[in-house]
């Protein structure tokens, strides 16, 4: 359970990730001090920013130059790429389309995912089944988001390690049978500015995604510098803000770590709201388990199931 926290705390990774596949890792002072912070911040706060990440400043800016540029597209351009059945559910999805507790959330997005063949999972992992789409404009696009989203991976399993030794366990204790061949979604996130959000579609809210908690392993989150909408409850309920320290990304656990770590590290509830009159990219990368955990052992993947559900083909 998180605490009454007032801040998130920043965490330098480098000595983790500069001995991360050395077999006495966990013997190493520099790494033992960033289990130490990770256990603390999973502990108490569910949230931290990871600094010193090894992931070029120049490419996160990229990804994010390149959402900008989709989003800024007309809407019949973005819906050459609209989500639909026969890719899994992965594409474009207009604003107010994600739905978060039966309320429309004023974000739009493209949905990618890890890319499933036919039959891998049987029938019961047929949903997950598909291609992801991507835009023709930016003409680079593909190639970014697809460098970016294997950087995101390493990275996500360097950290997961850490917090397995925080645990007590082997570093390759997430690895292997739990997810060792992760399964991962990376959303890419338009927050219309206040001064937009009314235009051509009438919100029946100001939230730009509802209170919710993330249900992976770990998420990644890079957002754009000088907008603060990230908000994070803390156990009194207050919403403390996750505002963007460039260099960083917020990175937060979520339900699936919770129930593997027997409840000891919290699950925290967090929302976005953009109150500034500048449009709000946001890149959240969520790092989970083998697919085959989500249907041999009957866990249908919950965001595509969400999206079934709401969107009425189930």
């Amino acid at each position: 359970m998180p605490t009454d926290f007032k801040s998130l705390p920043v965490i330098d990774v480098s000595p983790l990730l500069a001995k991360c596949d050395d077999p006495n890792l966990a013997q190493d002072p520099g790494v033992c001090e960033v289990v130490k912070q990770l256990d603390q911040a999973c502990r108490e706060t569910g949230f931290f920013y990871a600094k010193c990440h090894g992931i070029p400043d120049s490419l996160i800016k990229e990804v994010k130059i390149a959402a900008h540029n989709f989003f800024h597209l007309p809407y019949e351009e973005k819906l050459k790429i609209k989500m639909t059945t026969a890719s899994g559910y992965r594409g474009y999805q207009r604003l107010g389309e994600n739905i978060t507790k039966g309320i429309p959330d004023m974000h739009e997005a493209i949905d990618c995912y890890r890319e499933i063949n036919g039959g891998m999972y049987g029938n019961t992992g047929k949903v997950m089944e598909g291609c992801n789409q991507w835009p023709l404009d930016p003409p680079n696009f593909k190639l970014l988001m697809e460098e970016y989203i294997r950087l995101c991976t390493d990275l996500s399993r360097k950290i997961m390690r850490g917090i397995a030794l925080a645990l007590g366990a082997s570093p390759y204790a997430f690895e292997g049978e739990i997810a060792g061949d992760a399964f991962w979604v990376n959303r890419i996130i338009g927050y219309p500015g206040i001064s937009t959000a009314n235009g051509t579609y009438m919100p029946e809210n100001d939230i730009g995604c509802g209170a919710h908690t993330d249900y992976g392993l770990l998420t990644l989150v890079n957002q754009d510098d000088g907008i603060t909408a990230l908000q994070v409850r803390n156990k009194s309920g207050e919403w403390i803000s996750a505002a963007p320290i460039p260099g960083t990304f917020v990175c937060n656990i979520g339900d699936m770590l919770k129930i593997l770590s027997n409840g000891l590290y919290a699950s925290t509830l967090h929302r976005v709201v953009n109150n500034s009159p500048k449009y709000r990219v946001c890149i959240a990368f969520f790092y989970e388990l083998n697919p085959w955990m989500f249907v041999n052992k009957g866990l249908v993947e919950s965001r595509i199931l969400t999206k079934l559900l709401f969107m009425g083909s189930i």
